[in-house]
């Protein structure tokens, strides 16, 4: 049965879309005395904006300076709403580097019955959501001085994700949980405490060292390790969780970034597949949020290569055991929305190791025409390998229930 046949094609569970946090996230749920000093957004006109060598500046303009927009402001953090955060909607050329308040997005990108029709509209059964403000793995608050505060923090936006998004969604929103990155055993707190509400989703950095964080080639993370093993929690991260996005030099236009974003995860797997992590963590899942998939094939073989050939000297032995192919079918899910080549490429990606997304509400989505690119993109294949790609995996990898639901 093709895939192009409309009347039949599986409705669709995407594991990467976004969602732009509600204004009172922070001052409804940190306790009394924290409220202060937690994140509150303000309005105020906008200074310079910059986006080059993969590195976005902003600054707040003088008061009277310009007509006000929305501004998260958190310690010294000032980090204003911009039309990338919510870019659905709008023509192309409309999505640039301006800065915005709520009405000026569309509503679906921070509240939860207005991104359910935004998602019936796509045929989109369920999303999991990424954090905006928090950034991708929570590095915001890894940041911050006040690592009380910071905690605290933290678990709001994990109450959020459960108890609004999951919740209120009747399940089709699927929570992600972000941890306190600065110690690995709250880590494995904050993991545990969510398991037991069912959550089986956690965002990680691609790419620790660009935090200024230990390597997964150390033992630091062990216990953060240790909790998603026992619980089935799977690791996910997203391009750019390393807080830089891959570029060639300091004057590359954004465009540059853009075309290179699967980099980051592609350095990525090969850090896990060599790290001996999953020696260690049999049952450890790990996923490539917007990393693509066509890049994969040649990774693994050469990983494979150098495994055979160099081993001894290349320091991995006595830790990779297994050729690093066996460990990344075992392991690693790959997440995309718009890859014609690496669905050319499947019997060495993996059917089993694949899922979709539609990036909901960012520029590079498919909305509302998620469906009618999968569609295209998916037409040489069988019934059985599109359902797995765009909603069966998913069930498996986060425990969803069959109709594709969080069971919360």
């Amino acid at each position: 049965m093709a895939a192009a046949e409309l009347d039949e094609f599986p409705k669709i569970i995407s594991v990467d879309d976004h969602i732009v946090e509600p204004p009172d996230l922070w001052q409804e749920r940190l306790p009394q005395a924290m409220k202060e000093r937690g994140p509150k957004v303000v309005f105020a006109p906008k200074g310079d904006v910059t986006f080059v060598g993969g590195k976005l500046t902003v600054s707040m303009g003088e008061p009277g300076s310009g007509p006000d927009v929305a501004w998260w402001v958190y310690e010294e953090l000032k980090r204003p709403l911009m039309r990338l955060d919510a870019s659905v909607g709008y023509d192309r050329d409309e999505v640039d580097l301006r800065l915005v308040n709520y009405d000026e997005m569309r509503k679906g990108a921070w509240s939860v019955k207005e991104r359910l029709e935004d998602m019936d509209a796509n045929w989109t059964d369920a999303q999991m959501c990424f954090p905006t403000f928090p950034r991708f793995c929570g590095q915001t608050f890894y940041e911050a001085k006040d690592k009380d505060v910071a905690l605290e923090c933290v678990k709001a936006y994990n109450d959020f994700q459960v108890d609004v998004l999951g919740k209120e969604s009747g399940g089709r929103l699927i929570p992600l949980i972000i941890a306190p990155l600065w110690d690995p055993q709250l880590m494995a707190d904050e993991v545990r405490r969510n398991a037991a509400r069912g959550v089986r989703a956690v965002c990680f950095s691609e790419i620790p060292p660009r935090l200024n964080l230990p390597s997964v080639h150390t033992d630091h993370w062990d216990p953060f390790l240790q909790a998603c093993d026992e619980t089935g929690t799977v690791i996910n991260m997203h391009i750019g969780s390393s807080s830089q996005m891959p570029s060639t030099s300091k004057d590359a236009p954004a465009a540059v970034g853009s075309t290179l974003t699967f980099a980051n995860s592609c350095f990525s797997l090969v850090d896990w597949l060599m790290s001996g992590i999953f020696n260690r963590f049999p049952k450890l899942k790990i996923a490539y949020s917007e990393g693509s998939i066509g890049w994969i094939p040649y990774v693994i073989h050469r990983a494979d290569v150098v495994w055979e050939e160099n081993r001894g000297w290349g320091g991995v032995a006595d830790k990779v055991t297994r050729p690093p192919s066996e460990l990344y079918y075992e392991h690693v899910l790959g997440c995309f929305f718009d890859d014609p080549h690496g669905l050319l490429n499947l019997d060495h990606i993996g059917v089993n190791n694949v899922a979709y997304e539609s990036d909901y509400p960012h520029s590079d989505s498919t909305w509302p025409n998620t469906r009618a690119v999968a569609e295209e993109q998916m037409k040489h294949l069988d019934r059985e390998t599109v359902e797995k790609i765009v909603r069966g995996n998913a069930i498996t990898w986060y425990d969803l229930s069959p109709d594709g639901r969080w069971k919360g």
